[in-house]
């Protein structure tokens, strides 16, 4: 292998790292979701691979363009310092031009294979938390995230459309869940964090009202969540499987958040900042299986 190779295999593993994969990946499992329960069976091939696809690759851009935005801030905080921009891995066009490639290929993919409205929904999801997030409410109030939240639940709707072509209630459902698991989610992040925060003046909730405001309102938020949660039962989108995963793991959460009032340490927001991802992704898993076999059970 000549040293031209390996850097370019390299450069490749950075360009990867731009979009964020892990992040992706829960963006694309959830638009899964919203395709699955959006028909009674089988939503096809062609949505469940090409939309995966078209929203994955749109996802990825709006990642790139975060990491190009906000390189300069990513250099001071220990958290982002190691990123492949602000390590001079590589150059900011290029990631532009990076960006700019994925988000032509995922219209291209969602507007003519998909259709217009999920390519359109997608589009504005991606100037959402690319531009609007992370350009201006990332920098201008301490709600940033409650706000900005909207793009990152959008997904379940993407994937809906993509299978469908409408919006539908039960998908601004699995919206509203994602959009509750938000602010939790991050705020524990933001108080693990806060001396990163506040030394590059992003004004994160712990940084502009302090921890024990942060943690109270994440309190809320998680008592807010797991009422959002039992919705899908309620309505008759979900069965009893997803009841009790519902609360099982709502009220891990729960006892997550209520320990956090007592808790001064950032040992315990990163534990709740990483088993609220994993919340997350058993919740919609627990929609997936819930739904098949109501489906069968209805056959």
């Amino acid at each position: 292998m000549t040293a031209s190779t390996l850097q370019q295999g390299l450069q490749w593993r950075d360009y990867y790292e731009l979009t964020k994969p892990k992040v992706v990946m829960l963006i694309v499992f959830t638009a899964i979701v919203g395709m699955v329960l959006s028909v009674p069976g089988w939503p096809g091939a062609v949505p469940l691979v090409i939309g995966s696809l078209g929203i994955g690759l749109a996802a990825s851009s709006a990642a790139v363009i975060n990491h190009v935005l906000d390189s300069r801030i990513d250099v001071q905080m220990s958290r982002t310092h190691n990123r492949p921009l602000p390590q001079g891995k590589l150059l900011e066009s290029n990631a532009l031009i990076f960006a700019f490639g994925l988000c032509v290929m995922s219209m291209l993919l969602l507007w003519f294979v998909i259709n217009p409205l999920t390519a359109m929904l997608t589009f504005l999801s991606l100037i959402g938390y690319a531009i609007i997030y992370t350009i201006y409410l990332k920098r201008a109030t301490p709600q940033n995230i409650v706000i900005g939240g909207a793009a990152g639940a959008a997904p379940p709707i993407l994937g809906w459309t993509a299978v469908t072509g409408e919006i539908h209630s039960d998908a601004l459902l699995l919206f509203l869940i994602v959009f509750t698991w938000t602010p939790p989610h991050f705020w524990a992040l933001a108080i693990a964090k806060k001396d990163d925060y506040e030394r590059v003046g992003i004004p994160m909730l712990p940084v502009t009202h302090g921890n024990e405001f942060t943690r109270h309102y994440i309190l809320l938020y998680t008592i807010l969540m797991v009422l959002v949660t039992i919705i899908p039962y309620l309505s008759g989108m979900s069965g009893l499987i997803y009841l009790a995963t519902a609360l099982i793991q709502g009220g891990i959460f729960l006892y997550y958040a209520v320990r956090l009032k007592s808790d001064d340490g950032v040992e315990l927001p990163m534990k709740v900042f990483r088993f609220s991802i994993n919340y997350l992704m058993i919740l919609f898993a627990a929609l997936l299986v819930d739904h098949y076999l109501l489906f069968r059970i209805t056959l």
